[in-house]
């Protein structure tokens, strides 16, 4: 635990690293600390939360610089967040009017992204597994069928299906018939762990058929919601601490085109209450060790669905983005809930 005057000269070390991109030595932390100790009395402190692992020396410098664990104390028990002025939430409102839910998390990735001029991140909103109000074949050829598949929100889903045998016309009316009667309005895997012992009952060439048809219903349907949506990569070829490294900013980009471990983390940031910050290696993810990943989970009418965040450089100004973050996935998550 570190006492206070040490956690005041780490707070005003940070703080200035922020601000200035620079080493931090004892004359600036004499200056703008506020405690009156000598410089002496400062670089022992210093050589204290050096060897302690919460500052650096790089080697160009006799100044510090704030490590990942000094930033990970910064962030959880000496930082003040800055609330967002009232007209800034007012900007944010006014953007997050939007009935298209995909539009909708579009602009909130790309307003995350304009705020911060770092790169913002949403979260597709989670189904449920897919449900369908109604579901037809039509036989194209003898061995291809037209799954026609409705929503409930309306929304028509087409998949062609190439099956190892032909089916008369009154077989697939009988299929259609057989689903629909007993299955409308469930979802698909609902309908798979009922089919299971109701297929028995079939012809075997029918079960067949409804077993392919649903499994390219849910393909068709998982297909459209993309994972998530990230908007202004760019900005981070603008940030010094990071666009001095080539090597490291295509692993990022490449992490961001792969998808998959990155929304794992943003899956394990949906189960978060309220901001969680994953500061360099704290996310388990290489391409991320520079960085740091402020996110904030979303809801519709009281269930978690989906994750906003930014991913910028740890030197980032903390106490603007978190608010930033979390206004937005409340606002995110009210625009949702009136959609339904």
């Amino acid at each position: 635990m570190l006492n206070e005057r040490a956690q005041i000269l780490l707070k005003t070390l940070v703080e200035r690293y922020i601000e200035d991109g620079e080493p931090v030595g004892s004359r600036a932390l004499a200056k703008f600390s506020g405690l009156d100790l000598s410089p002496a009395s400062i670089r022992n402190i210093m050589a204290d939360l050096e060897e302690m692992g919460y500052i650096a020396s790089p080697h160009t410098s006799a100044g510090r610089i704030p490590t990942s664990k000094g930033y990970r104390v910064f962030v959880d028990t000496l930082l003040t967040v800055k609330p967002l002025a009232a007209v800034e939430i007012s900007h944010l409102e006014g953007q997050l009017q939007i009935e298209n839910t995909q539009k909708l998390v579009t602009s909130a990735s790309h307003l995350l992204s304009d705020l911060t001029r770092f790169a913002g991140v949403v979260m597709a909103p989670r189904r449920r597994s897919p449900a369908f109000r109604h579901i037809e074949f039509l036989r194209l050829s003898e061995n291809r069928i037209l799954l026609i598949l409705v929503t409930p929100e309306g929304d028509v889903q087409n998949r062609i299906l190439v099956t190892d045998r032909p089916y008369t016309a009154s077989q697939l009316t009988e299929a259609a018939n057989f689903i629909n009667q007993n299955y409308a309005g469930l979802d698909l895997e609902e309908i798979n762990r009922h089919l299971k012992a109701e297929l028995r009952k079939l012809h075997e060439d029918i079960s067949q058929l409804m077993t392919r048809a649903l499994e390219a219903g849910s393909e068709s349907m998982q297909e459209r919601s993309s994972d998530y949506v990230i908007s202004g990569e760019r900005h981070l070829l603008d940030v010094a601490d990071l666009s001095t490294n080539m090597d490291s900013l295509r692993r990022l980009f490449a992490l961001f085109d792969q998808k998959t471990g990155f929304l794992q983390l943003l899956e394990l940031s949906s189960h978060a209450q309220g901001v969680k910050i994953f500061i360099g290696g704290e996310s388990g993810l290489a391409p991320l060790d520079e960085c740091s990943v402020v996110t904030a989970p979303y809801e519709v009418n009281g269930q978690v669905v989906g994750t906003v965040g930014v991913i910028g450089p740890t030197r980032m100004a903390y106490e603007r983005v978190i608010p930033i973050v979390d206004i937005t996935a409340k606002l995110l998550s009210s625009a949702l809930s009136q959609q339904q």
